[in-house]
């Protein structure tokens, strides 16, 4: 799960490929699928060579620094998850979790700079001195709170505090939204700060509602360093508790090959049918989506090899970048590992993490569903083959040299399930692919590529702790005045106790700050104030935090941010608003699912008996089909293109069976059936794609060289 929920700026670029021609549709086979292009393949999915990961650009000193304090952390996370106990002391939470930040701040110092820069993060090729100055301010401060911890506990120094403590308490302060300004952006340091500095002048707020209780701005300074709401809260907690090991654990798959062998798995499986390159996009950057949790970097790290190869087999640039980056941004809400956001429900929802990996599986399943009918549809009444069975990995020697990470995903869910320790799971997993790798030869375990590992896995982790501290600040601003509560009541008395009206709010509020904020930032603040209104209103809660997260996410998309679009145009070379426009009618079943799921628990596996579960499961797949058929306006059980009136009736059916009662869902069924019917004699016939192409790549190669 490495740079989730951060900003472009700090993926991997990529330079756009050229716009060569696609070719013949009914014939096409991408050019990557030759051996020789499948060695780029590898190349391109190595995450162990990538500079921004291995830190090659910084000098070795750095480096090594940098690896000392992920050690250090490291060692102290397992110490506390697994009772280690080691020099015989047991920490306090708030002097693990101050040591914890003495461990990964200074990293964000080392590794991020002040300012972009226009080669990004892998450009920097030394540390300037005032970064080295704040990396031992930080530590140097966090350190002294760490050692005080108990004291800070039994004296109560988060309201009455000595004068050194309280001079660090805005030291940490300021350096906390520095490190939150260089891995999140401006704009949510921006909103950090105007919630941090909140409770100076809750008071004078001229809305009553928003009115809370002051405090002085030293008194502020003490309760954010030192107090169990703001920097030190549930956040934190949870990102020392439990989001280390799964960042961690994001980092050893793709470290070990995973990338590489959920791409050929992909290719296997579904290459040789119609699509079958866009196919491969839409699993692949699911798979990744899992390891990565960042829509951006998912889009970065798969788009320069699935873009080029659904151009050559006949999509639209647009089209493919479209399907890349809504494929990509899946990842962030599928199980079993998710991005930051979900990891963080386990503290504010109160629930083991296998619950909310289990709670997003169906949801997660039905959006992968539009996309992929979606994909069938388009490549069926375009014409659109699959590619030369000959040229694709053999499923049997893939599914075999993938054992490793399949028994290491498998093992994850067990552990998850069985031991019910969301925070030892990820380590024994880790341990296990490391143990593989001894004996791979691609990516065998070398003194080399473990420090790059190590590297890896701290520029991870520093970058997400420096997001969860800083968003901690928002917490604790709400908190400490009071006004988080009257927020939330406020709401329900706005919407007059209407569910609906919440809900598109609760939408229209997480996609717009979504655009600005990280997805984590955006639920933190969305979980205090909107996830209580909409339990009140008698959504589950599970339901209601997951609404927030989808919601939040949809900006990667949509216009007029839409970062994930922008990215996979750039690598297409096709115009960003268009390319966002199709991503959105690909991935507009992640428009509905969330209001689908919050009516009906059972699409979260709650409050509900297993039959209801498999039921409402189910008629929700129906209900993508069809409104997929309404998208693309083609019926691909009877091979037709329809107009504009059976799309709407299709649409009607998709929307009434993901709606939970009884009536709702037969008139679906009566509305899709006479949707087929309708197609069969109004509509116009397609081609007939049932067979692969046959051709090879070579050919194909040739003869566009020909026609050109």
């Amino acid at each position: 799960m490495s740079n989730a929920d951060t900003a472009p700026d700090r993926g991997r670029t990529s330079e756009p490929p050229s716009n060569e021609p696609g070719a013949v549709a009914t014939a096409a086979a991408p050019e990557e699928a030759a051996p020789a292009d499948h060695i780029e393949v590898e190349e391109q999915l190595d995450f162990d060579r990538d500079p921004a990961n291995t830190g090659a650009h910084l000098p070795m000193f750095w480096r090594v620094v940098v690896m000392l304090f992920t050690v250090a952390g490291i060692v102290l996370v397992l110490n506390q998850v697994f009772f280690w106990n080691l020099g015989g002391t047991n920490l306090l939470t708030n002097s693990f979790l101050y040591f914890l930040l003495a461990a990964f701040l200074p990293i964000v110092f080392i590794i991020f700079p002040i300012k972009k820069m226009p080669g990004g993060v892998t450009a920097r090729t030394s540390v300037p001195w005032y970064d080295v100055v704040l990396a031992v301010i930080v530590l140097v401060t966090t350190v002294y709170y760490g050692i005080n911890g108990q004291r800070i506990f039994e004296r109560g120094w988060d309201y009455v505090a000595p004068p050194l403590a309280t001079v660090f308490a805005f030291v940490l302060w300021l350096l906390v939204l520095e490190t939150l300004r260089r891995t999140a952006g401006l704009i949510v340091t921006c909103i950090a700060i105007a919630f941090s500095l909140y409770p100076v002048f809750a008071a004078g707020i001229p809305v009553s509602f928003l009115q809370g209780i002051p405090f002085r701005l030293d008194l502020t300074a003490q309760i954010h360093a030192m107090g169990v709401d703001s920097i030190m809260g549930l956040p934190l907690q949870t990102a020392a508790s439990i989001l280390v090991g799964f960042l961690m654990f994001g980092v050893a798959l793709q470290f070990s090959g995973g990338a590489l062998f959920f791409y050929d798995l992909a290719m296997s499986a579904f290459g040789r049918y119609r699509g079958g390159s866009a196919k491969v996009s839409v699993v692949s950057s699911a798979a990744m989506g899992m390891m990565s949790g960042s829509a951006v970097s998912n889009v970065l790290t798969t788009g320069p090899m699935t873009i080029p190869a659904m151009k050559r087999s006949g999509f639209p640039g647009k089209y493919a970048a479209g399907i890349e980056a809504t494929a990509a941004t899946g990842g962030t809400i599928t199980p079993p590992i998710m991005g930051t956001a979900a990891f963080l429900m386990v503290s504010f929802v109160g629930v083991p993490y296998g619950q909310v990996a289990l709670a997003a599986a169906i949801p997660a399943l039905l959006y992968y569903w539009g996309i992929f009918l979606q994909v069938d549809a388009y490549s069926a009444k375009s014409g659109l083959r699959g590619m030369p069975k000959a040229e694709l990995p053999k499923l049997g020697r893939t599914v075999v040299t993938g054992l490793p990470y399949i028994v290491a995903l498998v093992g994850l869910v067990l552990l998850l399930v069985v031991m019910n320790n969301e925070s030892q799971a990820p380590f024994w997993t880790i341990g296990f692919l490391l143990v593989c790798m001894l004996f791979m030869k691609r990516f065998k375990l070398t003194p080399t590529s473990f420090l790059n590992f190590v590297y890896a896995s701290g520029k991870t982790i520093a970058e997400i702790i420096g997001i969860i501290a800083g968003v901690g600040l928002i917490v604790g601003g709400l908190s400490m005045t009071g006004v988080s509560l009257s927020l939330a009541r406020e709401l329900v008395n706005l919407v007059g106790d209407n569910l609906a009206l919440i809900l598109i709010a609760g939408a229209l509020t997480s996609f717009v700050l979504g655009m600005g904020m990280t997805v984590s930032a955006v639920y933190v603040l969305l979980a205090i104030v909107m996830a209580p209104a909409l339990t009140e209103l008698g959504v589950n809660p599970i339901a209601a935090h997951l609404f927030v997260i989808y919601w939040a996410t949809v900006s990667y998309i949509t216009p007029p941010v839409a970062l994930a679009s922008f990215a996979a145009a750039n690598i297409a070379g096709t115009p960003a608003m268009s390319t966002s426009i199709t991503a959105m009618r690909l991935g507009a079943v992640k428009y509905i699912i969330p209001f689908a799921f919050a009516v009906n628990p059972a699409l979260v596996a709650q409050d509900s008996t297993l039959m209801e579960i498999l039921v409402a499961t189910v008629s929700a797949l129906i209900g993508i089909y069809f409104l997929a058929t309404s998208f693309e306006g083609y019926v691909t059980i009877n091979r037709r293109r329809i107009g504009i009136l059976i799309r709407l009736i299709s649409a009607a059916a998709g929307v009434l069976l993901l709606w939970p009662a009884t009536v709702s869902t037969l008139t679906g069924l009566g509305l899709a059936v006479l949707t087929i019917l309708l197609a069969q004699f109004l509509g116009t016939k397609g081609p007939d794609v049932s067979r692969p192409a046959t051709i090879s790549a070579a050919q194909t190669s040739t003869e566009r060289k020909a026609d050109a």
